[in-house]
């Protein structure tokens, strides 16, 4: 019993480093909300996206402050034959797990100083991570593999036992042999199980943009990334139980030795299971920079083509760990569990990424955007080499419109599609992420000549994911399916 739970606990907790899916965030102010293709717009939000844009704004200083506010649901629907065991839903066969993520305030400002050619730049923004998500009875994965390993240890017990009695018994009167599964049989497990995960990846980037012509802008800079994570989970009280379902058809005799191996048997399991819980809470932490690269070309009044490029970024998380001391055991015997050692440094790289735009103006008042980004995640090193369980590398595709309706007033809609393109082996509970089409819409409201206000909201529309895995025990079937909502306000300012 004990060397197989190990391997249900390194199993499960190796999905606890990649919470949230991919760590890239495009989102980086509250104008993106009402205009998600930002690649190639003259503004200060655009600054993160078109940083070279920014030349062409007007002397002096530009400044936005944003606040967002951001919450999702990630759902997982798990089917598997042996939770029909499960003594807090008998006879149920698919169990719903609900992850709440939430991040109340995503604070970012952008700040622009132009001089003559020469802009300064400077922005701080979530550059990556998924916020908090919380699983109340935490996962599918950990839920079949305990019952998987003990409804085998449990059968396995009961066979041996009954074959040690009917051989002690054979000669008694009024005895004949007991059978495995007929008249003892497993009657089903419980436990206590939670999750709860938090990344945030602080990005702070500071560049400088250069007219090399009156209409292309260059820009040069370089983005430092601080990451924290925090993951935190445990499975206790574990529990299993053994029936008699033909005790009241047996001779007394057959009666008085069943109870007995029932009893001395249910006493074993849940000694062994008693010292099998998990607890385990890991703070990660890192720091990582790299070169940011951009150009942007005014072709004329009507048109602005824009181009930007990311290299990866290395990040080393460092582990600070609190384990109990039969986590420690296993950990100090699994390299998977031995990921969230104290002290111990584990690679988690942040893509590389580049992404170009286009904006036309067919008249003053109105502005057409299109944007591409294309994400290189198989290429950006992570433990145990989970990149390379990636089909193909990410893409997203983005269209957005502005209308300035009177002079004080811009209404805007976009659209974007993220297509993510993982493997079945890829997915697991944790690090899922669903291909989607994000719809924003907002205004701006123009309150003074030097000072505006952005309100946006995003509403993300995912696409579910069937996978199944086959087991010794059946298959089991996940179904995954997230929603999200964001909306937030910023403050533009000149001076």
């Amino acid at each position: 019993m004990k060397r197989l739970l190990n391997a249900v606990l390194a199993f499960g907790l190796s999905s606890m480093a990649f919470a949230g899916g991919l760590l890239t965030n495009t989102n980086q102010n509250a104008a993106f909300l009402r205009q998600m293709s930002q690649d190639a717009i003259i503004d200060i939000n655009g600054l993160y996206l078109n940083p070279a844009g920014t030349a062409f704004l007007a002397p002096g200083f530009h400044m936005n402050l944003s606040a967002q506010n951001a919450k999702q649901s990630r759902d997982i629907t798990t089917t598997f034959p042996l939770f029909a065991y499960n003594m807090a839903a008998p006879g149920q066969q698919s169990h719903k797990f609900e992850g709440n993520a939430k991040a109340p305030v995503i604070p970012s400002f952008q700040l622009s100083y132009n001089w003559e050619k020469w802009s300064i730049n400077a922005g701080f923004a979530l550059a990556g991570g998924g916020g908090k998500c919380e699983f109340d009875n935490g996962l599918g994965t950990f839920e079949a593999l305990y019952a998987a390993q003990i409804y085998s240890q449990v059968n396995t017990g009961i066979a041996e036992a009954l074959a040690q009695a009917n051989a002690a018994y054979a000669q008694a009167p009024g005895y004949s042999p007991l059978q495995a599964g007929h008249d003892l049989a497993f009657g089903g497990y419980k436990m206590d199980a939670y999750m709860k995960g938090r990344q945030y990846g602080f990005g702070l980037t500071l560049g400088t943009t250069y007219k090399v012509k009156d209409n292309v802008a260059l820009f040069l800079g370089i983005k430092g990334t601080y990451a924290t994570n925090n993951y935190n989970g445990w499975v206790s009280d574990v529990h299993a139980a053994t029936v008699t379902p033909t005790l009241a058809t047996l001779t007394p005799t057959q009666q008085a030795v069943l109870n007995q191996v029932k009893n001395q048997l249910d006493e074993q399991v849940d000694k062994t299971l008693s010292h099998s819980g998990l607890d385990l809470n890991c703070d990660q932490t890192a720091i990582g920079a790299t070169p940011v690269i951009g150009i942007d070309w005014k072709v004329n009044e009507h048109w602005n083509l824009a181009l930007r490029a990311e290299a990866p970024t290395v990040l080393w998380l460092k582990n600070k760990t609190e384990m109990n001391d039969y986590t420690k055991q296993v950990a100090s015997q699994n390299a998977t569990l031995g990921q969230f050692a104290d002290g111990k440094h584990v690679r988690e790289d942040i893509p590389a990424m580049i992404n170009m735009g286009a904006q036309y103006s067919p008249v003053k008042q109105v502005r057409l955007q299109a944007g591409w980004h294309y994400y290189f995640d198989k290429q950006a090193k992570r433990f145990a080499g989970k990149q390379d369980l990636l089909d193909k590398n990410t893409m997203e595709f983005s269209a957005g419109a502005e209308w300035d309706i009177i002079g004080r007033l811009t209404a805007s809609v976009s659209w974007q599609k993220t297509c993510y393109r993982q493997s079945d082996a890829f997915m697991n509970d944790l690090s899922f992420t669903n291909s989607n089409n994000s719809l924003g819409l907002g205004i701006r409201v123009k309150c003074t000549n030097r000072f505006n206000i952005d309100l946006g909201y995003m509403q993300s529309f995912y696409v579910t994911r069937d996978v199944a895995t086959m087991t010794a025990a059946g298959e089991k079937k996940d179904h995954y399916w997230r929603k999200n909502r964001v909306l937030g306000a910023g403050f533009n300012i000149e001076f």
